[in-house]
């Protein structure tokens, strides 16, 4: 289910569920919320610190669970990742939020609030956060393609090739982000589900060692998330150096840990801890085509 689009005039919550943040970047996000003609409500401890976090778990459980139940609240901008949302993620009560859908949107640690709208059969917005709506130009794809989004206008994304793509064309329901935090949500109610074989899995990360992806990529090998894809995305897996020891590069073990099965797959998607962070709308129709000229990733399907 697709929360109801944003029109000007709507209110949008900012919380800090994770990691506490520079008051800066909040004030640049609301700066640029506002220019979408958005009105801005902050949570209580979004400019808060206690120790690494914005708050202990109770304030930042608090101010999340009173933005997703807030009735006027229509988006939900989670100010930053870091770490924290697994501290108090079970620890929420969703009714009223599946009630009242509204967009969550945040990408690395907010992986894991993704992961429980997926649960809830609820589509969320993996994109920028305060740091990256403070610092890009209005005019940047994922500034751009974030507001175009939230207001209705669903992308296609067009790509150049890759040499280690599989080609291909396939429908399928996007889920995943953070490599990390799918991993640390094994086993979990909100661990992937992809037994369907209707899924697009997407992966990133960033700082992690080589052994570490491979080894993370191998558990989903194992436990059997890959062989059920119907398609896989692979996004950008930032200052993760590569390892001469691995004797294969962090792409190169991923198109062999899949090359058994016979989906598309597209490498080098922009989207994870860079700049150009393309949004991904998760739990939401997807078309992927893979071929010799271009990728195509077109969320304007039947959804």
């Amino acid at each position: 289910m697709l929360p109801p689009f944003l029109k000007s005039g709507d209110k949008v919550s900012l919380v800090a569920p994770a990691g506490a943040i520079d008051p800066q970047y909040v004030d640049g996000a609301i700066q640029t919320l506002q220019s979408w003609g958005l009105k801005v409500k902050e949570g209580a401890h979004v400019r808060g610190r206690y120790g690494r976090f914005s708050g202990t778990p109770e304030e930042r459980l608090l101010d999340l669970q009173q933005a997703m139940e807030d009735p006027e609240t229509k988006a939900v901008l989670c100010v930053r990742g870091g770490y924290g949302l697994m501290q108090i993620v079970d620890g929420l009560n969703v009714e009223g939020f599946e009630i009242r859908p509204k967009w969550i949107i945040g990408y690395s640690d907010v992986t894991v609030l993704h992961n429980l709208c997926t649960a809830i059969s609820i589509s969320s917005l993996h994109g920028i956060m305060a740091k990256h709506l403070t610092t890009l130009s209005g005019d940047s794809d994922p500034v751009k393609n974030m507001k175009n989004i939230l207001f209705g206008r669903l992308p296609e994304y067009v790509l150049p090739p890759h040499v280690l793509n599989r080609k291909g064309e396939v429908k399928g329901r996007l889920t995943g982000g953070n490599l990390t935090l799918l991993s640390s949500l094994r086993s979990t109610p909100y661990d992937l589900n992809t037994y369907d074989g209707n899924s697009i899995l997407f992966i990133e990360d960033i700082g992690e060692p080589s052994y570490r992806i491979d080894r993370m990529i191998e558990n989903l090998r194992l436990s059997g998330v890959l062989e059920n894809l119907s398609g896989l995305i692979v996004g950008q897996f930032a200052e993760c150096e590569e390892d001469e020891g691995m004797c294969r590069s962090i792409y190169e073990g991923i198109a062999k840990a899949v090359e058994e099965y016979d989906y598309p797959v597209c490498f080098n998607f922009p989207a994870g801890h860079v700049e150009n962070n393309l949004p991904l709308v998760m739990h939401a129709n997807v078309e992927l085509s893979i071929g010799e000229e271009n990728v195509k990733v077109n969320f304007n399907c039947k959804q």
